[in-house]
């Protein structure tokens, strides 16, 4: 009996390492499903399914079961082809169906009587209403992520696009967060109830909750952020999903390069605070560059078979700052480190031309005790007495 807890921890442990890849896989890849049927309604069985990747050339193929039904799952988001052909009808393709990672896309064909050489061709025939799930999510193309003003060219700040969010007002310091992730509440929620995967990965900081990999913008091929009703796999999050699928490449060679610079010379001075040069640089604002700079590309290997790419992104930055302080005049130096009395006559004099007498500061040390016996002589008291 005692040998039962440990079988059974196996088996559990077992079970979850088969589980875990697929889990993950469902937050990287999309699927293409739906039914064949003639003209009359009827299903078509053991039809030869296509799915071609346009910008890839990578094709998989599936037949329909007895339902007249086909599924092609882990499809990488990308625009995609489809084509069914059947003996005895004719060709069936519809073009440029979008897929997105963690999403299911319907596609039904109806195969008219005719040669296999006659085609039937469909453009953008995508089923809109969503039937298989009930999450809200939010999904933002390679283009949108490209062409949408972001001032710092930082992903997270896609979330606050979404209804219900809103950014907070303050945020970890910058040892502690290198990537710049905005702090951003979902649905009320705090940032770190949110959950952040890059390419099925987890890529959230398990103590801060914050991004690890701030993926450059020319590197991402689509993101998409779930509010409400994602998937048991995603139960870790309370707030939202934010899910980021980077670029693979392509058959053709594609490149990007981008630089961002702005300094104080290209800055409005504020009125209030910035009426008068500085007296130290001559300068109304303090000299400030920022410079962001870099590049993506991407192309085949081996086309239709084996791609790659690559980006970087580099920021320099520097921040300028003028400030006043005061520092101990000669005649201070002599004073203090001579007999210990401190002449800071020079400071009152300066402080707008009023006339005042000399000061002196309060000794410290063997000149403070020189001093009191000083005091006390004249007096005519002993330094050690309390009272005279």
């Amino acid at each position: 009996m005692r040998k039962l807890p440990a079988v059974l921890f196996i088996l559990l442990g077992t079970f979850f390492a088969f589980r875990a890849p697929h889990a993950a896989a469902q937050a990287v890849y999309g699927s293409l499903y739906g039914a064949v049927s003639d003209t009359s309604g009827g299903a078509v069985v053991g039809a030869i399914v296509t799915v071609t990747d346009t910008s890839k050339g990578t094709s998989n193929t599936v037949q329909t079961n007895a339902s007249g039904e086909y599924t092609a799952q882990h499809l990488i988001p990308d625009l995609y082809d489809i084509k069914v052909e059947s003996k005895g009808y004719k060709a069936f393709e519809s073009r440029g169906i979008q897929v997105s990672a963690d999403t299911a896309i319907q596609i039904n064909a109806d195969l008219a009587a005719g040669g296999t050489d006659e085609t039937v061709v469909v453009n953008g025939g995508a089923t809109v209403l969503k039937t298989d799930r009930a999450d809200v999510a939010t999904v933002l193309s390679e283009k949108q992520t490209t062409n949408l003003p972001n001032l710092a060219r930082n992903l997270t700040s896609f979330e606050l696009l979404i209804p219900g969010s809103q950014q907070l007002g303050w945020s970890h310091a910058s040892d502690e967060n290198p990537q710049g992730s905005q702090q951003i509440m979902i649905n009320g929620q705090l940032p770190f109830a949110a959950d952040y995967m890059l390419d099925g990965a987890e890529n959230e900081d398990p103590n801060l909750g914050i991004i690890v990999v701030n993926p450059p913008l020319d590197s991402v091929a689509e993101t998409k952020i779930t509010t409400q009703n994602f998937d048991a796999e995603f139960g870790k999050a309370v707030a939202g999903v934010v899910a980021v699928q980077t670029k693979s490449g392509s058959n053709e060679i594609h490149g990007s390069a981008f630089e961002y610079r702005h300094s104080d010379a290209q800055l409005a001075r504020d009125p209030f605070t910035q009426f008068a040069r500085n007296p130290v640089n001559g300068k109304f604002i303090p000299p400030v560059l920022y410079n962001q700079f870099g590049g993506a590309v991407g192309g085949p290997i081996r086309k239709n078979r084996v791609f790659f790419f690559g980006d970087y992104q580099g920021v320099r930055q520097k921040t300028g700052a003028s400030f006043f302080q005061t520092v101990p005049t000669n005649l201070v130096h002599t004073s203090c480190e001579g007999s210990g009395l401190c002449d800071l006559s020079e400071y009152l004099q300066a402080a707008r031309g009023r006339s005042t007498i000399p000061a002196r500061a309060h000794p410290t040390g063997a000149a403070a005790r020189r001093s009191t016996a000083t005091r006390f002589r004249r007096r005519g008291c002993r330094p050690r007495r309390s009272t005279c």
